[in-house]
């Protein structure tokens, strides 16, 4: 499942915005589709312009009815009477998602910790202060089990002391949901933790569900701004 919405307050359209030629929605899904791994590619929107745009491309599209404040609430309504067990989420701004990278989700739902496991997403190392400092980079922090303490826009943990050599990871946006676990997501009212931070993962921990975070590297860039666009030509052309 691959939410798709046309506001962004940093990049209003991105959606729509041309990547080789073709809108980054669509790059996007022909990667997913291209991986081999799923049994089926959707996107989920509530606007006809997208829908229009992938549509024509020949990619399933759901409308949304409600409307929604997360992305998983509105995967949530999708697969609501859709026959699945693990339903993904790839964020419509994410073209360069790899397959590897979508294995990397999915492989603890059946390792042995599977069973405990509501949620499965990424994280990466950070080592550059300005990207640690940045709100933008959502940070997580794992317990010995590698299960999800916290996330926060803030430097988790606060390094009071210097030479601790605390290590920041930036969350990756990619999730593996169960369903059941995702049905129960869009039931649960919205609390003090996510309505501050914006950050939906933190519904599910303050639920008391469990969510995996698998580390990860090399990920490419994700398209938030005019500027990321620029940077997804250069790849583009870079793969010749």
């Amino acid at each position: 499942m691959i939410p798709a919405r046309y506001g962004s307050s940093r990049f209003p359209g991105k959606m729509l915005a041309p990547l080789g030629g073709k809108p980054v929605i669509v790059r996007t899904c022909e990667a997913a589709a291209s991986m081999g791994i799923f049994d089926e590619v959707y996107v989920v929107t509530d606007d006809e312009r997208i829908r229009r745009a992938v549509t024509d491309a020949g990619i399933r599209c759901l409308m949304s009815i409600r409307e929604h404040e997360t992305g998983s609430d509105r995967i949530a309504e999708a697969v609501e009477h859709v026959d699945c067990d693990i339903v993904v989420n790839i964020q419509g701004d994410e073209p360069f998602t790899r397959r590897d990278t979508i294995e990397k989700v999915l492989a603890p739902f059946y390792g042995k910790d599977g069973e405990r496991i509501d949620l499965c997403t990424l994280k990466e190392l950070m080592t550059e202060q300005d990207d640690i400092d940045n709100p933008n980079n959502v940070k997580v922090i794992t317990d010995i089990d590698d299960f999800a303490v916290y996330f926060s826009r803030n430097p988790i943990p606060y390094p009071r002391d210097k030479k601790a050599g605390a290590m920041y990871f930036r969350h990756i946006g990619i999730y593996a949901f169960r369903k059941e676990a995702l049905m129960m997501f869009s039931g649960w009212p919205m609390r003090q933790n996510e309505a501050s931070e914006k950050i939906e993962c933190l519904r599910f921990i303050e639920y008391g569900r469990k969510i995996k975070v698998v580390e990860t590297s090399g990920m490419k860039v994700s398209i938030d701004t005019p500027e990321d666009l620029a940077k997804a030509e250069e790849i583009l052309k870079g793969r010749g």
